[in-house]
């Protein structure tokens, strides 16, 4: 990764360095004052979700929460263990707040729990990876942040399309994943017949 991030700047500013080599300096300068002060502004936001989530984990509803989306958890994940669940739920409810940042660490765990140390993804580390990048957004917290510090007069304004379309794609993603693990059964069971 950090191979590509590498070719990407020497790129870009080779690119620069090229076109208008007289602004290459200047450019650098604000791009970086810009993402500075953008880092500056969303720290409001994910520290008042981060505690949020510290205080529901703190308060026991962490494992109510798992316990309502034990139906779902278990058909999706096919698991048995409660912590794995919680982590999972956690992680979810999380990125349905579209806090993807704060719902890392509860993904890391989950997948340390779901890793059968086989070396390859199990169809529950997939499918946690789908759900994760496909997330259905109830309140996409962080765009709305963004919109509201680039100046949006209503920067809510998106919570509904946002809502169909993650739906759109959670629905997708998990169908795609069912389809290719029934698929990939289905050709370990003909490659073990023979």
């Amino acid at each position: 990764m950090n191979k590509i991030w590498f070719v990407m700047v020497v790129g870009s500013i080779c690119f620069m360095l090229w076109v208008d080599p007289s602004s290459v300096l200047n450019e650098m300068i604000d791009a970086s004052s810009e993402a500075l002060s953008l880092c500056i502004e969303l720290c409001a936001v994910y520290a008042v979700w981060m505690g949020v989530l510290e205080l529901v984990e703190a308060s026991g509803i962490g494992n109510k929460l798992a316990r309502l989306l034990h139906p779902l958890i278990k058909k999706l994940f096919k698991i048995d263990d409660s912590e794995t669940e919680k982590m999972i739920a956690l992680n979810m409810s999380a990125n349905m707040l579209g806090l993807g940042n704060a719902a890392t660490p509860m993904g890391i765990n989950a997948m340390k729990r779901l890793d059968d140390g086989s070396g390859t993804a199990t169809p529950a580390m997939i499918m946690l990876i789908v759900i994760n990048a496909t997330s259905i957004q109830l309140l996409p917290s962080t765009v709305i942040g963004l919109r509201a510090t680039a100046g949006s007069e209503t920067p809510a304004d998106i919570i509904l399309p946002t809502l169909i379309a993650t739906a759109c794609t959670c629905t997708l993603g998990i169908l795609l994943v069912k389809l290719c693990n029934g698929l990939y059964a289905k050709i370990k069971k003909k490659g073990a017949k023979k």
